[in-house]
């Protein structure tokens, strides 16, 4: 797919994999950085504590709602073109937030941001498979990406607690500015500017506008589920519109001429699977992510500083085994087990996670989960993503990764919303029951673990049994019928 010219050297595809995990690295570091910062951003723009999450909110409505328009529009009108103006637009975005000094600019802000993070995430998966065409330098490559999307949140906390501490919450936005003017400037020189592979099919704009609505309804009804309550009407009145505009788009997608999502390609066994897989991981990930911070902070009584330094042993495994044991060990053993052993291990660190008590310490109780979760998250992500697009046709790779990064992100918010509830009920029952509040939240907390441990574990049975992926590098992508 995309082959390069002989001109493109190793040295120029390696260049270009940077530029392209820099672009992802600002948009995944986004979402957590931002998080540390809100309490400075509430007292300094006055924001009432309803009013606040949508800091947040904005940006998840907007990123998970483009996704798949984003990677359909890199398809179309190419690849660069589309990566550059994403990065662009999350710049200037960027650059609005950090000198916003009302609350209204600043959400509407955040919502660009969104919008330009969902265009460079939908594009980049499918531009690191267009430069890397070898088996083991895809898997290498594949690899960095990977550590770049699995590491990059826990680094967000850590860079949002310096910034926030030492300077203040604007610095958290400008420090995206000269970062992507940079890497803008940079794709302009080293990024291969091929025509889109579906160039001069019509963009479907009913397909567009009916898929990015419902995303975007049920975005918002996971996002605010427990502010709404899980059975109020809000919550259950937006998802069952997104669920009827979900089923109105495939019906537009079986009769237009150019679908914006051939239909064949959900049929794809491997495609399918893996965003199942992805879905389950993604919803155990995420919420080990943020309960783990709460269970520091809230029962152990950690400050920001201290948390983002407490995830720093997992970043630095999952560094390593993503830069370099996850790629040799696909080579080596496959895609199946290499992914199966890495959910497993995650499904390891969620448990020790799950039977960590009240009062624990970092070295006998924390850290070890940190690390099995480091081993497993830097080991699985590479081969999930290889398997996800191993069969997708060239022309439809942005699409496809456009799927891929909505599976995850609508995992992800389903299984934050779906743990952090059954911890607050957790804990409110134990409360109300009499327990102390440190024992009422680590009951609550260590319940979601368990839960998110389980989600793994099938994530790791789908990963390890049911995926056929190809043997890498050996047959070209089957084409996907339009």
């Amino acid at each position: 797919m995309f082959p390069l010219p002989a001109s493109h050297s190793a040295r120029q595809r390696w260049s270009a994999l940077i530029l392209l995990c820099l672009g992802e690295l600002m948009i995944v570091l986004d979402t957590t950085i931002v998080n540390v910062a809100l309490p400075s951003i509430r007292t300094d723009l006055a924001f009432s504590e309803s009013a606040l999450v949508w800091v947040v909110n904005a940006y998840m409505l907007t990123y998970g709602g483009c996704l798949l328009l984003g990677g359909r529009l890199g398809d179309l009108y190419g690849q660069r073109r589309l990566f550059v103006a994403g990065v662009a637009l999350f710049t200037l975005a960027s650059l609005t937030c950090g000198l916003a000094q009302t609350q209204t600019l600043l959400v509407v802000a955040r919502a660009v941001q969104g919008v330009g993070g969902a265009v460079v995430s939908a594009v980049a998966l499918s531009l690191i498979l267009a430069l890397f065409s070898e088996p083991g330098e895809r898997a290498r490559a594949m690899g960095v990406f990977g550590f770049v999307c699995a590491g990059g949140g826990s680094i967000g906390v850590l860079l949002g607690g310096v910034l926030t501490s030492w300077l203040s919450w604007h610095w958290v936005f400008l420090v995206n500015v000269p970062v992507g003017l940079a890497i803008a400037a940079a794709c302009m020189r080293v990024l291969p500017a091929h025509p889109g592979k579906a160039d001069g099919q019509p963009l479907d704009i009913a397909g567009a506008v009916t898929v990015t609505t419902a995303l975007m309804l049920a975005v918002y009804a996971l996002v605010d589920g427990n502010h709404a309550g899980w059975g109020s009407a809000q919550t259950l009145g937006l998802l069952g519109a997104s669920a009827a505009l979900l089923a109105l788009f495939l019906w537009l997608q079986a009769r237009v001429p150019a679908p914006l999502l051939p239909l064949a390609l959900l049929r794809l066994r491997n495609l399918a699977i893996s965003n199942i897989v992805g879905v389950l991981w993604a919803a155990s990930m995420f919420a080990w992510f943020f309960l783990s911070a709460l269970y520091l902070q809230r029962v152990l009584g950690y400050s920001a500083l201290q948390i983002g330094l407490a995830f720093l042993p997992s970043n630095l495994i999952m560094a390593g085994c993503s830069l370099g044991a996850s790629a040799w060990l696909v080579m080596r053993y496959g895609i199946r087990r290499t992914l199966g052993g890495g959910l497993l291990l995650a499904a390891a660190g969620l448990a020790l996670f799950a039977l960590a008590p009240v009062a624990g310490r970092f070295t006998l109780h924390v850290l070890p989960g940190m690390l099995l979760l480091g081993v497993g998250a830097g080991v699985a992500l590479n081969p999930l993503l290889l398997a996800a697009m191993g069969d997708v046709a060239a022309e439809d790779s942005g699409l496809a990764s456009g799927v891929v990064n909505t599976a995850f992100m609508m995992g992800g918010a389903l299984g934050l919303a779906a743990l952090a509830s059954l911890a607050d009920a957790r804990t409110e029952q134990l409360h109300s029951a009499g327990a102390s509040l440190p024992a009422a939240l680590h009951a609550g907390y260590s319940l979601a673990f368990a839960a998110a441990a389980v989600a793994a574990l099938v994530a790791a049975a789908l990963g390890g049994l049911a995926l056929r992926p190809k043997p890498l590098g050996n047959a070209p992508p089957a084409a996907v019928a339009h």
